[in-house]
């Protein structure tokens, strides 16, 4: 695997460290919750990676068993110019997202580990499907015939940097107690608001990688 692409999958990791869904989780429980905050907090961030791996790795399976059966009908430059097409086709897209002031996040009647997961697999099945960055890094790894030995741990880092943004403000939080109150607070009211604007521009930034690593290939 060279360089370019490692960098470039680090980039699209970073990216989906902005998820509204899971950033406004973290920022509802510790205004919320005084109790075993570490503990549920913990058990719905792994929720949230064990089900972002597992749709990770059945696409990669997926993909490596498309790129198998039809390799013989799809050359480099064929891959190249479909990839190149949906970036263009998100690049334009993204300007035409619709507005929502409603936002998907849906606060927890119940703080309970069992809870917690359900919430975890519930943040994750809304936001999934615009997980565009994610998405792209698969293809990305599948097109360049990266075996599963380096894509498997590449797919156990991206979800966890993916998380790491929430692990920081709990960090912030246990350090700095009340400290972060009216910063979580303006966070969760910004959380609240649409989150259209986040995924118009991922899609923006995710169409124009997609254009750069293909044309490459044309």
């Amino acid at each position: 695997m060279n360089t370019e692409l490692l960098m470039m999958i680090g980039g699209l990791s970073l990216l989906d460290t902005l998820s509204p869904a899971i950033l406004g989780v973290t920022v509802y429980l510790l205004l919320t919750e005084k109790e075993k905050l570490g503990s549920r907090l913990i058990v719905y961030l792994m929720t949230v990676i064990g089900f972002y791996f597992s749709v990770g790795v059945a696409l990669k399976i997926g993909f490596g068993i498309f790129f198998e059966v039809f390799s013989s009908f799809l050359q480099n430059r064929v891959v190249s110019w479909f990839l190149f097409i949906a970036g263009m086709v998100l690049f334009v897209w993204s300007f035409y997202v619709p507005k929502s002031k409603k936002s998907r996040m849906t606060n927890p009647k119940s703080k309970s580990k069992s809870a917690m997961v359900a919430l975890g697999v519930t943040t994750s099945l809304v936001e999934v499907g615009t997980a565009f960055p994610y998405f792209t890094a698969i293809a990305l790894m599948t097109n360049a015939g990266v075996v599963w030995y380096q894509w498997f741990p590449i797919l156990v880092a991206y979800n966890v940097v993916m998380v790491l943004p929430a692990l920081i403000l709990y960090l912030l939080y246990v350090a700095l107690g009340r400290a972060m109150q009216k910063p979580l607070t303006y966070m969760q009211k910004q959380f609240s608001k649409s989150s259209s604007s986040v995924a118009s521009w991922l899609m923006c930034i995710v169409g124009v990688l997609l254009m750069l690593y293909s044309v490459d290939y044309l």
